[in-house]
């Protein structure tokens, strides 16, 4: 069953092709809203800390400070409305899924910058 579920999206489900992000990256999500009979582009950036999951129900998750509150969205990669993502920075962090990035303020909320 597991076999004909991945046959099934790998042939029918467009995958889109974007920019190899991790986590503890700083990105921006382009993605279309509609108002009523408008659409419109809006973004998201934020550090991504984590990524889970794998082929078509692959997501990521993003969080940003807003004034002093933290925000955080989860995106589907193949989310349809999803028009672009930008890699603005890449972070060096030692995990894959950086939650005690949460607890954090202040300078101890910085990323270091991946050398290249």
């Amino acid at each position: 069953m597991e076999a004909l579920l991945k046959f099934v999206q790998d042939e029918f489900v467009t995958k889109k092709e974007f920019d190899t992000f991790d986590a503890g990256d700083t990105i921006t999500v382009y993605y279309e809203i509609k108002e009523g009979e408008k659409v419109r582009t809006q973004f998201f950036r934020g550090v991504v800390i984590q990524r889970r999951g794998s082929g078509t129900s692959e997501t990521f998750t993003i969080r940003k400070m807003s004034g002093t509150v933290g925000v955080e969205r989860i995106f589907p990669v193949n989310l349809p409305s999803i028009q672009k993502i930008e890699v603005n920075k890449r972070g060096k962090v030692r995990r894959a899924r950086i939650f005690y990035f949460r607890g954090l303020t202040g300078k101890k909320a910085r990323i270091t910058e991946k050398r290249r």
